[in-house]
């Protein structure tokens, strides 16, 4: 078994990105999914469907939710997961670095992959000095 991963995103921002991990990976290893909330969504429509793709996405060992901005209706969504009795965890601040980051370690534990995934989101982003 191993942790499944579903990016909830304003748009179509998760499927863009699991797009470009598939390309710069070759091979995706853990079970990887995304929902797009637009502006508007109902809410409880919203949770309904998340709630959906996490139980499918569920092996046995959680589902790692990765949000792209903390506070908004995405994250707001994946909070509410854990009111329903599913085992996940949220990271918001989502990026292509911790996407890729949480995509090379496949063995890890969800709240390793949740450190792994905060990690890489944090590292892949640099200032130049010039």
């Amino acid at each position: 078994m191993s942790v499944g991963i579903l990016l909830l995103t304003h748009e179509d921002m998760g499927e863009a990105l699991i797009s470009t991990a598939r390309r710069i990976l070759g091979r995706i290893p853990l079970a990887l999914d995304a929902l797009a909330i637009p502006p508007g969504s109902d809410f409880d429509a919203a949770l309904r469907a998340a709630a959906a793709r996490v139980r499918a996405l569920d092996s046995g060992d959680g589902v790692l939710v990765l949000t792209d901005v903390y506070g908004a209706t995405p994250s707001n969504v994946a909070e509410k997961l854990l009111d329903l009795g599913l085992t996940v965890h949220r990271v918001s601040g989502l990026n292509l670095p911790m996407l890729l980051r949480t995509l090379n370690y496949p063995e890890h534990s969800l709240l390793e992959l949740a450190q792994t995934a905060a990690s890489g989101g944090r590292t892949g982003i640099r200032i130049d000095h010039g």
